[in-house]
């Protein structure tokens, strides 16, 4: 485990997800389900910019070819896809974006750091050929699909 990843305020998961110590009660990396539970809950609240730079400053931690780099690669490519989406009305820019995604997904466990990643896989593929798919959608975490409160807007306020 490295150091610079660790901090041990970082509060315990709804069950036992990937990443997750359950004998030590610690995360592998609590700054990545940090950035994890800041990230998805800001996609969830439509600020997919934000979301985005969460999941990108957490991916610089990391080098290439783990599956936290990898993770957290696919998710960057998820927030800018739908950011493409929304916001530009850009679909051939976000299906290009969701390809990558996927690719970086591709051997990611399923409940990675708390995630649901086979459903935010199944989403990014139905949405390369019906680009909706991504409107109203939420992503899993824990079980659950949060939205932000003002600590997530914080957070991505100090990334900047």
């Amino acid at each position: 485990m490295d150091d610079h990843t660790r901090d041990p305020s970082v509060a315990p998961p709804l069950g036992d997800p990937t990443g997750w110590r359950s004998d030590e009660r610690i995360w592998e990396h609590a700054t990545c389900r940090r950035a994890v539970e800041h990230g998805v809950r800001l996609y969830n609240s439509g600020h997919y910019h934000e979301s985005h730079d969460c999941f990108e400053d957490e991916w610089y931690n990391y080098g290439r070819g783990n599956t936290e780099s990898k993770f957290l690669h696919g998710m960057v490519q998820v927030a800018a896809g739908a950011y493409k989406h929304t916001d530009f009305a850009d679909d051939a820019g976000m299906r290009s974006l969701f390809e990558t995604a996927l690719q970086y997904l591709a051997d990611v466990p399923y409940d990675f750091y708390g995630v649901d990643v086979l459903d935010v896989r199944t989403v990014l593929t139905n949405a390369l050929s019906e680009p909706a798919e991504i409107e109203g959608w939420r992503i899993t975490l824990d079980g659950e699909r949060p939205t932000a409160y003002e600590a997530d807007f914080a957070y991505a306020e100090r990334l900047d």
